[in-house]
């Protein structure tokens, strides 16, 4: 008998009905279909279309040099000094 007989199969069925409903699951059915057409279409393209240019050859990479800890490094903080004027007090 196994697992799932066909009884099971059919309660199954009827509580997925019940719960998404029938137009749910028709979108759901009809969406799958256009994007599996959708796939098989776009495979075939690639496969008639033959290769017409090979990629360039990939360059090798510069090794990068490690850098020091930044703890070990003067830290600057760049900016600009203005002078503040103190208003002209009358007493």
């Amino acid at each position: 008998m196994g697992i799932f007989d066909w009884k099971h199969w059919v309660v199954l069925l009827v509580v997925v009905v019940l719960v998404f409903g029938t137009k749910k699951l028709k979108n759901l059915g009809s969406d799958l279909g256009e994007s599996i057409k959708g796939f098989r279409k776009a495979m075939n393209e690639e496969e008639s279309k033959p290769a017409e240019s090979t990629p360039p050859p990939v360059q090798p990479a510069q090794p990068v040099q490690p850098q020091a800890s930044p703890l070990n490094q003067p830290q600057t903080i760049d900016g600009q000094a203005h002078k503040v004027e103190e208003p002209i007090r009358k007493d």
